[in-house]
């Protein structure tokens, strides 16, 4: 088992799936608490990954960052966790049509 996988496994243990969780659930995300990754659409800026590397200096274990923003081992993985009942996965172009629809209805 990887070590993201790991983690995620272990996190939510003190967040049990209601047992009514469905496999369909799971494989849907239908479950409590999101882990959120630069690259990915919900965070799609690697740039942001810097604040990280400030808060936490993963180099002082052998993680660094490339000038392209990308870890090095290659098999490192950072990621934002949050157990909120009520996390979802977004993208940032939902979040801008969002702000557009708001607009809009503002204006009428």
């Amino acid at each position: 088992m990887r070590f993201r996988e790991f983690f995620t496994v272990n996190i939510r243990r003190g967040f049990p799936d209601p047992p009514t969780t469905t496999m369909h659930d799971r494989f849907t995300s239908r479950y409590r608490g999101k882990r959120y990754s630069f690259g990915y659409p919900a965070c799609p800026n690697l740039d942001d990954q810097q604040g990280i590397w400030k808060l936490l200096h993963p180099e002082d274990i052998g993680v660094n960052l490339t000038e392209g923003m990308m870890m090095e081992p290659e098999a490192s993985v950072s990621a934002l966790v949050f157990q909120h009942p009520d996390c979802a996965y977004f993208t940032g172009e939902e979040e801008l049509v969002g702000q557009a629809v708001s607009a809009a209805e503002q204006e009428s």
